[in-house]
């Protein structure tokens, strides 16, 4: 219950050592597997540099930001499925959205790395509010229950991530608004108002509020130290469709698929498939929270 109230009250929570040595050590080898499926193009699903939000394509840029679909079957790495629906982290999951397991729903899951050719940030955004909106749509988006919470746990020491804290209950000030209000990249993310820099180390895991203020920075590597940070989010089923405009956006067509359905985290694959049912009831299948 403590990091639930750090969750609601801050936007955000880091809980120490929550991936042990062992395990850690195997993550990184299938994380750096991965990561060399991507940079050398094997591995179509990517985050490209120069574009913040999805949808990406292999052709964008020969740049990466992020690999995408890690329990992918096609991968072939089964470990990023048995650590996403592992008991531990759905039953912490559950209680930071606030709800019991069985209405935990499956959603994203993807790995943050650093770009090989130029550094790239990423703008200040909040993930279910337009850049342009105004105070009055800004503070109707912040009241609106979004039923979902994102995580970042860090395979190695990780210093990208900008936040303000507080912030996913706050309408932005003229000065966090003149930051913020277009999607081009955050030039100091030091000069945010409010701003602080979130220090993971290797093992933590980071838990936040998609509506907190936030932004990243990408340095080119190397010579920066390595970076693979699996980032990923849990919805609940009485979201319904609301969360399908930001989680549909990210193209999980795949997830679809029956025989994925069968592996770990049943339950909340079929609470996905319920979303899809939902969101198509709803017209709002192709309908995204944020573009750029």
């Amino acid at each position: 219950m403590e990091y639930k109230n750090y969750l609601e009250n801050d936007g955000y929570v880091i809980i120490d050592g929550f991936i042990d040595s062992q395990e850690i050590d195997k993550l990184r080898q299938a994380a750096n597997d991965a990561i060399n499926l991507t940079r050398t193009h094997n591995w179509p699903y990517r985050r490209v540099v120069g574009k913040q939000f999805p949808p990406w394509t292999d052709e964008d840029s020969p740049d990466s930001w992020g690999v995408q679909h890690l329990m992918h079957p096609d991968l072939k790495m089964p470990i990023f499925r048995q650590f996403y629906a592992s008991d531990k982290l759905v039953e912490l999951a559950a209680n930071l959205v606030g709800c019991s397991p069985e209405y935990l729903q499956m959603e994203l899951f993807n790995m943050l790395i650093l770009p090989t050719r130029s550094s790239f940030n990423l703008s200040w955004h909040r993930d279910h509010v337009l850049h342009s909106a105004d105070e009055q749509e800004e503070r109707d988006a912040l009241t609106t229950p979004h039923y979902g919470v994102q995580f970042n746990a860090a395979l190695y020491d990780d210093s990208c991530l900008w936040i303000v804290p507080k912030s996913h209950k706050m309408v932005r000030s003229p000065a966090q608004r003149a930051l913020s209000c277009e999607t081009k990249p955050a030039d100091n993310p030091a000069e945010m108002p409010g701003a602080i820099q979130v220090h993971l180390k290797a093992g933590q895991i980071l838990f936040y509020d998609a509506n907190i203020l936030h932004c990243a920075q990408y340095p080119c590597t190397p010579p920066s130290p390595p970076r693979a940070t699996l980032h990923g989010s849990y919805g609940d089923l009485r979201g319904g469709s609301h969360r399908a405009i930001g989680v549909l956006q990210h193209g999980l067509e795949w997830m679809k698929d029956p025989s994925f359905g069968d592996g770990p985290g049943h339950e909340m694959w079929e609470k996905l498939m319920a979303m899809y049912n939902q969101a198509k009831a709803d017209d709002k299948l192709g309908k995204y929270s944020l573009n750029g």
